[in-house]
């Protein structure tokens, strides 16, 4: 039998300048706070790294993320607060990692076999893109557990309509690929067999590409995104003024 405790909560590889962080404690992935520490250290690490181009966030199996572990949570009931303090600092530490994530320089995958549920759908909705096998599931599930997942509809809620995040929170549905490639939340559903080369490929073509625009232009798209029209252009132009001055441009032939 495999000891749990002796796995690392993320597992890490680096090839052809592509970071593989893969969630550890298998098979459900939880978002507990020692997982959440060991996700934004590595990926904070792999921000400033030089050698990582693009990062690709893997949950294996029939989870990609189950979201926070509850289990965990339960143990603090017996506080002095009731836990008020650990799910505070919890949440906290939580969306620290998912602002990092969502404002990373360097292009982010999640690459999802199976179900992505509250703040496991958070994480992945969070990168800046996601693919996903025709058995990938995704819910936010806080009602039927007598919440509301608040925080994970905040990252949702930027890749899809508000009547089908509302739909999401309110029912606690399981939607499957389909619905979800429909309403904008994954970016394509591949094969079990070709998801993971799909994503490799694709991770090793952005990481050969100039990376001083490509990470410009992922940044300025971000922001612009909830501008009006005119304030759009005016971020988005000298920013394309720039790419085409960017050393790895200037002394490009575009006439053959």
């Amino acid at each position: 039998m495999t000891d749990m405790s002796q796995e690392p909560l993320v597992g890490e590889e680096l090839s052809e300048a592509v970071l593989t962080l893969t969630l550890g404690r298998a098979p459900a992935h939880p978002l507990s706070r020692a997982m959440i520490a060991a996700l934004h250290d590595a990926l904070r690490r792999a921000m400033v790294d030089d050698r990582v181009h693009v990062l690709v966030i893997h949950g294996p199996g029939r989870i990609f993320c189950a979201g926070h572990d509850l289990k965990e949570i339960a143990r603090h009931r017996a506080d002095p607060d009731e836990g008020k303090a650990f799910v505070s600092e919890l949440f906290a530490a939580c969306a620290a990692l998912m602002l990092d994530l969502a404002r990373c320089p360097k292009p982010t995958i999640a690459m999802v076999e199976g179900i992505a549920t509250a703040a496991g759908l958070q994480l992945m909705a969070s990168c800046d893109l996601a693919y996903a096998s025709p058995a990938a599931r995704f819910c936010l599930p806080g009602v039927k557990n007598g919440g509301f997942c608040t925080t994970p509809a905040v990252a949702v809620s930027r890749l899809i309509g508000p009547r089908a995040v509302k739909e999401m929170a309110m029912t606690s549905a399981t939607y499957g690929a389909d619905w979800a490639l429909a309403a904008g939340l994954i970016n394509r559903i591949l094969p079990d067999e070709t998801l993971a080369a799909h994503v490799g490929a694709l991770a090793r073509d952005l990481a050969a590409c100039n990376q001083g625009p490509l990470r410009r232009g992922i940044a300025t798209l971000d922001r612009h995104l909830d501008l009006p029209l005119e304030d759009a252009y005016a971020l988005a132009t000298p920013v394309m003024i720039e790419h085409f001055m960017d050393p790895g441009r200037r002394h490009q032939d575009w006439t053959e």
